[in-house]
């Protein structure tokens, strides 16, 4: 059995595992992220595959890593929540652990472990679309992960979909994620709590009455309570994200979608308005097989998992 390691590594903590050439993770283990020194992230990474490398015969690491990565799959360009500028990782971790190092965007890393192992699996043409904070994404087309010339490809969540429209983060105006993301479910939900308090009775209760300080959790409990407003917020996420979807399906013509993402455990609140607003807005659709929206399979993992699996595959 030929055992990998897979290191996923964020802003606040990287996570690391042993996995087999099925996709099992064998063992676990978790450590903050050191995010403002690029060389404590390095040994931090380097220590972790020591420790599971003890008593095992491995063949190679594979790192995800959030923020953009070279088409040669070494150097991370530019991580907006990490000290890495122009970093050469693979370099540094390679020294450090003495086994061949692949280093993958982690949006990437987790489209190919589910598109290998989870909800994708029998299926060539995939297209996941994590929704958390913002909107990250990963495509595998013909079998193969999709990275584009320069190994920047799949930053779904920047597509502009409203010209001049919302600031993001980004420093462009009307990005698909402020309107399709988990912060703009916050913006909605707060929006109309503000212009009309008794459609948010339950949302601003949770809330303590205070509009700006309704969160993520608040309006889930609220929308499954039957909150109207807290409801309406997530139909607007849906809407949005079927309209995104479709746009990419006319465009890379997937056979399915992967919804993941922290938003994502929220499911059953939007997923079928996502469903319906895709098939609405797809290009030809009444003559066409529409993709399959499904909900990603490996949770936490899937990065970790994809980026092993990516080593292996080097």
């Amino acid at each position: 059995m030929a055992l990998t390691i897979g290191v996923d590594i964020g802003g606040t903590k990287v996570a690391a595992g042993v996995v087999d050439d099925e996709g099992h993770v064998v063992e676990h283990t978790l450590r903050p992220t050191p995010a403002d020194s690029p060389d404590q992230v390095a040994q931090t990474i380097g220590d972790v595959v020591k420790e599971l490398s003890q008593g095992r015969e491995i063949e190679a690491v594979g790192l995800g890593a959030a923020g953009f990565v070279d088409e040669t799959r070494s150097i991370v360009r530019f991580a907006p929540n990490l000290a890495w500028r122009e970093e050469p990782l693979q370099r540094k971790v390679a020294a450090l652990v003495g086994l061949p190092v692949v280093v993958e965007n982690d949006a990437n890393a987790m489209a190919w472990g589910e598109a290998r192992f989870g909800a994708g699996r029998g299926e060539s043409h995939v297209v996941c679309v994590t929704v958390g904070t913002g909107i990250g994404g990963g495509i595998v087309l013909d079998g193969g992960l999709y990275r584009g010339r320069w190994g920047m490809g799949a930053e779904l969540g920047h597509m502009q979909v409203v010209p001049e429209g919302r600031l993001c983060g980004c420093g462009k105006h009307g990005c698909w994620e402020q309107y399709a993301s988990g912060n703009a479910l916050v913006a909605k939900a707060r929006e109309i709590a503000t212009a009309d308090p008794a459609r948010a009775r339950v949302m601003l209760e949770l809330a303590g009455g205070e509009p700006g300080d309704i969160e993520g959790e608040e309006i889930t409990e609220a929308a499954r309570a039957g909150d109207e407003a807290a409801l309406a917020a997530f139909a607007s996420v849906a809407s949005w994200l079927g309209q995104g979807m479709a746009d990419l399906a006319a465009v890379l013509d997937p056979g399915c979608f992967i919804l993941g993402g922290g938003v994502s455990r929220a499911a059953d609140l939007f997923v079928d308005a996502t469903r319906v607003a895709f098939s609405r807005a797809l290009t030809g659709g009444g003559h066409r097989p529409p993709a399959e929206i499904r909900l990603a399979e490996l949770g936490a993992s899937a990065g970790l998992v994809g980026a092993a699996d990516l080593a292996r595959h080097r």
